[in-house]
């Protein structure tokens, strides 16, 4: 156990990084207290450099969907590391993650590795503008596509718990060339959407300001909207890409975009992003084409191994099934747990939100009406119970195939117990 305590490292962290936190959600500003730090994780739990132990529904924000330290994902990334971290060429394994990626989405016909998701997102509309020669994209309130200049507009999650939907630091003439929409409203894409729109992208399951499913005919209407008027449908599958289906939400919903940006479960943990989708589209890219990106660590060996190792274990032993069942049950209780209360819980495969205060969230207008103090009592309340949730009323719970019926079960006495102590 380290000597350090959370106290310490958070007194030192902030003499040395802008708010004691390189992401600002792990700060807690939304949920009151003060951070902890986290020293390991195995399977379902996290352990704190104090050594507390807590059930863990962030898992790293998505990408754990087999655990913390599963042995399968460390021992690729162990036979990796001996053979070196980075080389600046390629390797093998770049090849071998993009069969598996191909082969799990049929909509990608060719994939750039990259390190993040804001990459991808933002390489992906460089490709659509070049491809359609227009600048402007549309894009949904509440969808969270990483911090790049023109997506940080009405932006979810983390910016929404911060209160700066639209940042400093992003000139106006960049913004407003981004179109921002309703989520599940057609009528407002229809408004927008004109030839001048090189690209819609769109969280085809949006986890970003808490969970709100896409309506039914919602991703539909997207589809003919951007073929009548010529415009690349983008998918932002960083989420819901091989978390929610081996073809991720696209599997599910039936429609197939023109590209798709991927994250988190292709990384198993470490750093890593990627967009792909039509050859046509996607050989604009240099050096096959004109279209310019390039990452010093894009197709990080060591990143390409757990990412492999993930989707492996994906294929040999689908989850799927039994995440839905945990995600089911979790939601029901939790849902019973409510009881009279204000309150509902969305959920989609194993992302799931509780949210206080409102009935039903369909957009981010909805999620914006709900009670965050009344959420950052129930956080704490949760945490005393030793349950680690994600600190903000605006993220999605994530479940993974380490967690067990038993634990679930835990977890709603524990709800019924915090909300309770928080009433």
């Amino acid at each position: 156990m380290s000597s350090r305590t959370s106290e310490s490292l958070r007194s030192e962290a902030d003499l040395l990084i802008p708010g004691g936190v390189n992401s600002p959600v792990r700060a807690w500003k939304a949920v009151g207290g003060a951070t902890r730090f986290v020293r390991s994780g195995s399977g379902s739990h996290i352990t704190d450099v104090e050594g507390r132990t807590y059930l863990d529904f962030v898992g790293s924000w998505g990408p754990l969907i087999h655990g913390h330290a599963h042995p399968q994902v460390l021992a690729a990334v162990s036979d990796a590391l001996a053979r070196g971290t980075s080389f600046g060429a390629p390797t093998e394994g770049e090849i071998e993650l993009a069969k598996a990626i191909t082969r799990f989405v049929p909509s990608i016909e060719r994939v750039r590795l990259v390190s993040s998701g804001t990459e991808a997102t933002m390489s992906a509309l460089r490709v659509a503008r070049a491809a359609t020669g227009r600048d402007a994209i549309i894009k949904f309130a509440g969808c969270y596509h990483g911090h790049s200049d023109g997506l940080l507009v009405r932006a979810g999650s983390g910016a929404t718990t911060l209160g700066i939907p639209d940042s400093p630091g992003v000139p106006r003439a960049i913004a407003e060339l981004t179109r921002v929409a309703r989520y599940n409203d057609l009528a407002s894409v229809e408004q927008l959407a004109d030839r001048d729109v090189a690209a819609i992208i769109v969280e085809p399951a949006a986890g970003n300001m808490g969970v709100v499913p896409a309506q039914p005919g919602f991703l539909q209407g997207l589809r003919r909207i951007a073929d009548r008027n010529g415009t690349v449908l983008v998918f932002d599958e960083v989420i819901s890409g091989f978390r929610l289906a081996k073809g991720g939400a696209q599997e599910l919903s039936g429609i197939r975009p023109d590209l798709t940006c991927l994250g988190k479960v292709i990384g198993g943990g470490l750093p890593v992003g990627a967009y792909g989708g039509r050859a046509d589209l996607m050989e604009q890219l240099a050096p096959k084409g004109a279209v310019y990106q390039a990452g010093t660590l894009s197709g990080n060996p060591l990143a390409v191994a757990a990412g492999l190792a993930t989707l492996n274990l994906l294929e040999a032993t689908p989850p799927y099934e039994k995440l839905e069942r945990l995600g089911a049950r979790l939601e029901q209780g939790l849902s019973r747990a409510l009881g009279s209360r204000p309150g509902c819980v969305q959920r989609v495969g194993s992302l799931l939100t509780l949210f206080f205060g409102i009935e039903r969230v369909r957009d981010y207008d909805d999620a914006l009406n709900a009670d965050t103090e009344r959420f950052e009592k129930f956080f704490q309340a949760m945490l005393a119970e030793g349950v680690w949730l994600p600190p903000s009323q605006f993220e999605a719970w994530f479940l993974s195939t380490a967690h067990t019926e038993m634990e679930i079960d835990a977890t709603i006495a524990a709800v019924e117990r915090a909300l309770v102590a928080s009433d």
